[in-house]
């Protein structure tokens, strides 16, 4: 099932540090610098993954996200340059 603007009529897509726990999205961007982008690269964190948000830190520094079978732990400044669309 797709989420929907209802105002748009269109699939929503929203930065990756905006998704809250127990939901998810496909990623459809990855903005970063080339350094970054491999690191995210080797996670599989590319176009395409489906990833689920599993935990926030409780000061919103550190998210734990489920892709590929794994768990990876990324900061709240990484995941704003990556985008997804919610499922």
């Amino acid at each position: 099932m797709m989420a929907y603007d209802e105002k748009r009529g269109m699939e929503m897509e929203i930065n990756l540090d905006r998704l809250m726990p127990g939901f998810h999205g496909v990623v459809t961007s990855v903005n970063t610098d080339e350094m970054l982008r491999l690191r995210l690269r080797d996670f599989g964190l590319v176009t395409g993954t489906k990833v689920t948000v599993r935990y926030k830190s409780p000061d919103g520094g550190v998210t734990a996200l489920e892709l590929r079978g794994t768990v990876v732990a990324l900061r709240t400044c990484e995941l704003r340059k990556i985008r997804v669309r919610l499922i």
